[in-house]
């Protein structure tokens, strides 16, 4: 398929042409159609499968149309990452046209956000609770809205953001075009979707299907251990660029603290953090400055970093399309990842919906760690020893030799036990 079959006007095929798109991701083939056609609609699909692409081009195609100067387009999504990077593909989009857009989020300037807006913008790209504050001030007015688009609904919810979104929606008028896009869709996304969107087309695209080029594995280990069995792990040189999930960000602060406190080159990405510095830690965890990132899962939404070698959910996720997503971010672009999770005793039904959703059974791994060290705390003590990361030391479990994994490489001496398989098929 062809983006000919959308018929475009010459901007938006000038746009296409200047963004290297040879044709429709699967999300933009099904969904750019209705959206023309001015249908609402529903999507379901995972960070990754174009979605921006397939919301912002017919969306704007509609703007271009039918010039004017005011709020007509509000894009709302969860994180500042998230709405940086939608902002930035809409500028490229819109370049050389009178349509301007703006992005508006904590942690910055609002009053120089204000006067932008005051300014007069026909496209807000906006995280809930700064642009609530920017309403506040009068600084930007919603009420001539023709097209709504949230993003990353499912951690809007995460994010407690679903009653400030029902305030926004009281600010925008009835008649208008909704766009709502979830990689999930728990029950108070679906009621969220039955109040706003009408008879809206629904598109679904691969919610849960796992990446074939990751191979996963299982520790089970006590929460104390936990930031011992990372240190062992880590002491293997093959985990060249590594995103850790935690539950929490006060445990992602901690946990980075931790492990630079030991030598390693790792740092947080957690919502409490200024914008500055969260792109500090973003471009640095890019360009090779940090190799380790320590994360959220809200947090990490947004990021688009290639190359990463290792996922490790030191927090198991909540839910199975949960755990396909963290751990897809890995394994892309024809190469291939690993994906290691930590659980405890307590969390085998979790463990049992993965399996079941990867469509076997997960590889037991064990480290047989010499000593129990302090768990990582929910607030960051000081004082710690720097220490360089020393290579694993632990003895096997089984006289077995190691496995060898997809790219034909040993487990490392002591780290790995069990070595039955249970990854997924090529």
């Amino acid at each position: 398929m062809s983006f000919s079959k959308f018929e475009f006007g010459p901007h938006i095929v000038e746009a296409i042409n200047r963004c290297g798109f040879s044709q429709p991701t699967p999300i933009q083939a099904q969904s750019i159609e209705p959206i023309l056609a001015g249908r609402d609609l529903l999507g379901l699909a995972q960070t990754g499968t174009g979605k921006t692409a397939a919301f912002i081009l017919p969306t704007v195609q509609q703007l271009l149309a039918r010039p004017a100067r005011h709020v007509r387009m509000l894009i709302v999504a969860p994180t500042r990452e998230l709405a940086e990077q939608i902002h930035e593909f809409t500028v490229s989009v819109t370049e050389g046209s009178s349509l301007r857009s703006v992005v508006v989020y904590g942690g910055v300037s609002k009053n120089v956000q204000a006067g932008k807006l005051r300014k007069g913008v026909d496209i807000v790209v906006a995280c809930p609770g700064r642009l609530l504050d920017l309403v506040q001030d009068r600084a930007v007015d919603l009420s001539r809205v023709e097209h709504l688009i949230l993003d990353e609904a499912d951690h809007m919810f995460d994010k407690g953001f679903l009653p400030d979104i029902r305030r926004i929606l009281k600010l925008l008028p009835g008649k208008r075009q909704s766009l709502l896009f979830s990689a999930t869709m728990p029950k108070e996304i679906r009621h969220l979707a039955d109040e706003i969107l009408s008879n809206p087309v629904t598109v679904q695209i691969d919610r849960i299907t796992p990446t074939s080029t990751v191979e996963h594995a299982l520790y089970k280990v006590e929460q104390k251990q936990k930031t011992q069995l990372l240190v062992e792990l880590l002491g293997n040189k093959e985990l060249s660029t590594t995103l850790v999930f935690t539950r929490t960000k006060h445990k992602a602060k901690n946990l980075a603290t931790q492990l630079d406190s030991k030598g390693y080159k790792a740092v947080a990405l957690q919502g409490n953090m200024s914008q500055s510095r969260r792109q500090q830690a973003l471009d640095g965890f890019k360009d090779g400055t940090y190799n380790i990132l320590v994360a959220t899962d809200i947090a990490a939404r947004g990021i688009d970093v290639t190359g990463i070698s290792h996922v490790i959910n030191y927090d198991i996720p909540d839910t199975a399309e949960a755990y396909i997503h963290r751990t897809g971010r890995t394994g892309r672009a024809a190469c291939t990842g690993e994906a290691f999770t930590f659980a405890t005793g307590e969390e085998n039904r979790i463990v049992q919906m993965i399996e079941k959703s990867l469509g076997s059974v997960l590889e037991r791994r064990m480290v047989d760690l010499p000593a129990m060290t302090e768990p990582v705390r929910e607030r960051a003590g000081s004082g710690e020893r720097r220490q360089q990361p020393r290579e694993s030391a632990g003895k096997r479990t089984t006289s077995r030799p190691a496995a060898k994994s997809r790219r034909n490489r040993t487990a490392p001496q002591g780290v790995f036990g069990l070595t039955a398989r249970g990854k997924q098929g090529n």
